[in-house]
């Protein structure tokens, strides 16, 4: 593997209205006894993710809390006053990561099921290819609510298409996109500054640099994932205790995460 120098910017900004307590942050649920947060921090400092950039918001002061006493200054935070949408939340990252000269691997903290071999992967294919973006993918038997992924002739990304826009062939497609990724730091900052709110949200989605990268000529490339459990997220209490299920149960894949 080519040694290469590596950000982490772990999204942890959400309330998870779904869950049993609004007042808390959804990253704070634990699995296994731990927080999910915890999982994904435990990850990123194991593969050599340095810094490790955790983006927080809705109840910010528990999440710093918990981190400053579990990691001291092992994790900085950026913070995302307002939930405008997934690339808002990176954004916030820019300040801390002006100077670094490295690839940003950007991570959920609600996807607790993460391993390190798969994240090695990623970056691997990540260097090899020259991606300016690297994606994390999936295959589903029911791929209904993701993104699709379309792939060229030669492997790399063609396109991210999200479920309400596919055609029906596009739904046929199997491969789903993860929202874990791996950029090029300058392009991935340069790529959001020409993202906009323009859609049913108002909100600045991650994906929508895709279209930027391809405008200007620069490769996308995709990574298929071993086992869809790792790329779950959690955003009911029923999910949770799926994900904790899939830990205990599949061990061989996890390990013993305790």
């Amino acid at each position: 593997m080519e040694t290469r120098a590596f950000a982490a910017a772990i999204m942890a900004a959400g309330q998870g209205k779904r869950m049993l307590n609004p007042d808390m942050p959804k990253v704070m649920y634990r699995v296994n006894e731990r927080p999910l947060i915890d999982h994904v921090v435990d990850l990123a400092l194991k593969i050599g993710s340095s810094p490790v950039v955790v983006i927080v918001g809705f109840k910010r002061e528990a999440v710093i809390q918990h981190l400053t006493q579990k990691y001291d200054s092992t994790v900085a935070f950026a913070i995302q006053a307002e939930q405008l949408g997934t690339g808002h939340a990176v954004m916030q990252t820019e300040e801390i990561l002006k100077d670094f000269d490295g690839d940003v691997l950007v991570l959920s903290g609600d996807v607790p099921l993460l391993t390190q071999k798969t994240m090695r992967n990623l970056l691997d294919s990540h260097y090899q290819t020259g991606a300016a973006m690297t994606v994390l993918t999936a295959k589903v038997d029911d791929p209904t609510g993701y993104g699709r992924i379309i792939r060229t002739e030669d492997g790399s990304v063609d396109r991210i298409v999200e479920h309400r826009d596919a055609s029906p062939v596009e739904r046929d497609v199997r491969e789903i996109n993860s929202g874990i990724y791996v950029f090029k730091r300058k392009e991935l900052f340069d790529a959001l500054r020409h993202v906009t709110p323009e859609n049913s949200q108002h909100e600045y989605y991650l994906t929508d640099v895709f279209g930027y990268f391809v405008h200007h000529g620069m490769r996308v490339s995709a990574v298929l994932a071993e086992h869809f459990d790792e790329i779950r997220g959690i955003n009911t209490v029923e999910q949770l205790k799926e994900a904790e299920n899939a830990l205990n149960s599949n061990t061989q894949v996890f390990g013993r995460q305790k």
